[in-house]
């Protein structure tokens, strides 16, 4: 089962390099990153809504999300700032850079609240082979900005 896992979250970062390159394509015709960015959310919505109801999924009640904390909220947020980030600095540094600098913040910041176990989920050391593997993608950057 792990491999399976492995390779969709393969498969969804490289999801994420074409969906950088669509949304500056995007952001060039619409003028804007921020309209690129509602057009990635609203085709997004509308395919998840279309999902949701094709797949028969049973919506929670108001009450239900109203119960989860203030801080699980703010993925929406976070992820347009991601969206419109991406958008405005693919055309300037590039997939690759800055895909690859994306992926070193999301892994400190991983290691980070690893080791507190943020969010709910269990705790992890921050091992010096954890860090080492993130050092040497910092250092991979270094290569890949040099190139």
């Amino acid at each position: 089962m792990e491999i399976v896992l492995s390779f969709a979250a393969l498969l969804a970062g490289a999801g994420l390099a074409v969906q950088a390159g669509v949304n500056a394509a995007m952001a060039r015709h619409a003028g804007r990153a921020e309209i690129a960015a509602i057009v990635n959310f609203g085709v997004g919505l509308v395919a998840l809504v279309a999902w949701v109801v094709a797949s028969r999924v049973r919506w929670p009640s108001a009450a239900t999300l109203a119960e989860a904390p203030a801080w699980a909220w703010a993925g929406g947020l976070i992820g347009a700032f991601y969206v419109t980030a991406a958008v405005l600095i693919v055309p300037r540094l590039g997939l690759a850079l800055t895909l690859g600098l994306s992926v070193a913040g999301q892994l400190v910041g991983a290691l980070l609240l690893d080791r507190i176990g943020a969010f709910g989920l269990a705790a992890r050391p921050m091992t010096s082979s954890r860090v080492a593997g993130v050092a040497m993608l910092i250092a991979a950057l270094v290569l890949i900005r040099r190139g």
